[in-house]
This record gives structure tokens, C-alpha cells and sequence, in this order.
């Protein structure tokens, strides 16, 4: 038998929102073009066809609401693209973008907001940042931010850190389906410190479909059957996504409780799964907090787990299933609105809807 304490002030943070909210963001447009490829071709008006078909196809969806950076060939300030998206209340940022290189180099790639790994990601970002300069009083809308200095594309990840377990769900995703399904060369998910996923406060990705200077891939790219190709498999991906969110999504009643109560939860044997672990993540990053009530809304017990260079925050540890949504239930009633459950196998994470499909 498990007790927990919840107290309820409100069921804001529990209540499902009625739709899931993508925001897709056409990389560059208007006097930006983008990278200029193979006869011409311009990443701007690649990443919007291949944009708008995407919108169609989530469009179709019951339950899912498409937000659009732009829709049409004009220019959009990468600080606005983050406010479209924030202000929408988004559960999805997807950027889509067209590569570049002076060689014939080919594939597809995801991007997450993190801190550049060498100096070749630095450069991408770099590239795709250097769009700021475009815009009207760009020192003051960043705050002194200097696309060309690797210190300041450092200082952008501290925001996103919350979501990039996320972003990197979904980008993984995305990545599985270009290579597995498209063929693509797979150039994996990369980190580094793009300006418009800054921006934004919901899990991120930046996509980078292939390169439009490599003669194969400008021609695939540039043709109609490659962006329903690829609008179809980030679609896909997309779905998938939001398929495995669910899993991890606690349905609740609208009922308001205001006073302290106590809820319990029977051990029954098809919520207990054997040698496996639960946990519930609310927090990552790279900063090495104490595991006190105080840096954690007074939630108490916090794990700290350090993985890499980051560290990654848990509540709970439980093979019942059944206890580890409540304690997700508890996490977002302290504001912790993105906690979401993981699962363990031998000390090692493994993927969670694989463990409830095989229940």
C-alpha cells in the first residue's frame, strides 16, 4: 500500500490543453535566402514548401493545432519566430533548413540548443545566427549577443536546459526516420547554439534536410516527391513524439481539491513491472544544485544523477508504476510542468513505452 500527501490549490497544471500546439518555423526567407546551392537553388524556399506540407499533413490530425513562423517569402526576425512560438503556448518548436558545404558533402542532420561541442558546431551555428545581422536594432533585441563569439553562443543554453531531454527525444526521432525510412545518410543529432531555439521555452529542434550544394541532394531537395518525402517523415516523427509523450501524460478530472489530501495507491500487479525502476525527471542541466527542498519548490528526496558534463534531477523510485504518476502528479503541482517518467533497467535507462508494451 503507498501513501502520498498531494495538496491542491488549482488543477491548471493537470488539466490537458485541448490541442497539441506544433510551431513550424521555415528557416530565413524574404531578403534572407538562406544558403545558396546547387543552380541557384535557396534553402528559403526549400524550408518553406517543405514546411507548408507539413502543416497539411499535422493539420489532418485531431487534436493538433499547426502554428506558422511565416507562410509566405518574407522576413522574420528570429527573436519574433521564438515569440510566435511562446506566446502560442507551443509543445513543439521545429525549424526546418537546408546545409551547405564547399564540398560534396551529403546527409541529414538534427539540431538541439546546447553548448558547442567543437569548433566545426560552432561554425553551423554561427552561420544560421548570422541572420540577426539582418535585422532592424539587433544589438538591443539580443542584449549584446555576438553571433561571432563563442562565449555568447555558450550563455544561450542555460534557457533551454529544462527541455533538452525532449528536444533530444524528438530529434532522435526525426533523425530514425531520415535514415531508416528516407535513406538518408545520417549525420546524427547535434548540439550547439542557435539564436531562434534560444528563443523559444518548449522542447526544440532544428532540422537541416541535406545539403542543397551537393548535386544529388539539390536535386532531390528541389523536387517535389523530396519535399513530400521529407514533410511526410517529419510529420511521422512528429506523431510518434507526442505518441510517446502521451504515455507519460496523466489523465486527470476537472474536480478542484483545496484542502490536503491523501492519496492511495494499491500495489496491484499489473502496475508493478519487475527489475524495472521509475523515476520522474523534472530538471537538467549544468548546474550542481543541492538536493534541498529549497531548489526544488519543496519537493523532497531529489536525486541528482550526473550524466556527462550535465547533471539530470529525479523524484521517485519505483517499480509500481501506479506510484510514479503520482509522483509526476506531485512535480507539476509545484510548476514542474514538463517532469516526465523514466524508466530504468539495471541502472540503465532504457525507453519507457518499450517496459508498458510489454505489459
Amino acid at each position: 500500500m503507498f501513501f502520498l500527501s498531494l495538496f491542491f490549490t488549482t488543477t491548471s497544471v493537470f488539466a490537458q490543453k485541448k490541442e497539441f500546439v506544433v510551431v513550424l518555423d521555415a528557416g530565413h526567407g524574404g531578403k534572407d535566402p538562406g544558403k545558396i546551392g546547387y543552380k541557384k537553388i535557396r534553402e528559403k524556399d526549400i524550408a518553406l514548401k517543405i514546411v507548408l506540407q507539413i502543416g497539411k499533413l499535422l493539420e489532418k490530425e485531431k487534436g493538433i493545432k499547426v502554428v506558422y513562423t511565416r507562410k509566405t517569402d518574407v522576413f522574420v526576425d528570429l527573436w519574433e519566430r521564438g515569440r510566435i512560438a511562446n506566446k502560442a503556448d507551443a509543445d513543439l518548436f521545429v525549424s526546418v533548413h537546408c546545409n551547405a558545404h564547399h564540398t560534396q558533402a551529403y546527409g541529414a542532420e538534427t539540431w538541439v540548443l546546447g553548448t558547442h561541442a567543437n569548433k566545426q558546431n560552432f561554425e553551423v551555428a554561427k552561420a544560421e545566427n548570422l541572420v540577426i545581422e539582418l535585422e532592424d536594432n539587433y544589438q538591443e533585441n539580443y542584449k549584446g549577443f555576438d553571433p561571432h563569439s563563442p562565449e555568447s553562443v555558450i550563455g544561450l543554453t542555460l534557457m533551454q536546459e529544462e527541455y533538452l531531454d525532449q528536444s533530444i527525444q524528438l530529434a532522435s526521432i526525426i533523425q530514425d526516420g531520415f535514415t531508416n525510412t528516407l535513406k538518408r545518410r545520417n549525420r546524427n543529432v547535434k548540439q550547439a547554439g542557435f539564436v531562434v531555439l534560444h528563443q523559444t521555452y518548449m522542447p526544440s529542434v532544428l532540422i537541416e534536410t541535406g545539403f542543397i550544394t551537393n548535386k544529388n541532394e539539390a536535386a532531390f531537395l528541389s523536387s517535389v516527391d523530396g519535399q513530400q518525402k521529407f514533410a511526410n517523415s517529419i510529420y511521422k516523427s512528429i506523431k510518434k513524439y507526442k505518441e510517446q509523450l502521451f504515455l507519460n501524460t496523466i489523465e486527470t478530472d476537472n474536480t478542484i481539491v483545496s484542502n490536503q489530501v491523501n492519496i492511495e495507491t494499491e500495489n496491484t500487479t499489473n502496475e508493478v513491472f519487475e527489475n524495472i525502476q521509475f523515476k520522474v525527471q523534472i530538471a537538467s542541466g549544468s548546474r550542481k544544485l543541492v538536493t534541498k527542498p529549497y531548489n526544488f519548490k519543496g519537493l523532497k528526496n531529489v536525486e541528482r544523477v550526473k550524466v556527462g558534463r550535465s547533471y539530470k534531477y529525479y523524484l521517485g523510485s519505483t517499480s509500481n508504476y501506479s506510484e510514479i504518476k503520482e509522483f509526476q502528479r506531485l512535480a507539476k503541482s509545484k510548476g514542474y510542468s514538463t517532469a516526465f517518467i523514466v524508466a530504468f533497467k539495471n541502472g540503465k535507462k532504457i525507453a519507457i513505452e518499450e517496459v508498458l508494451k510489454k505489459s
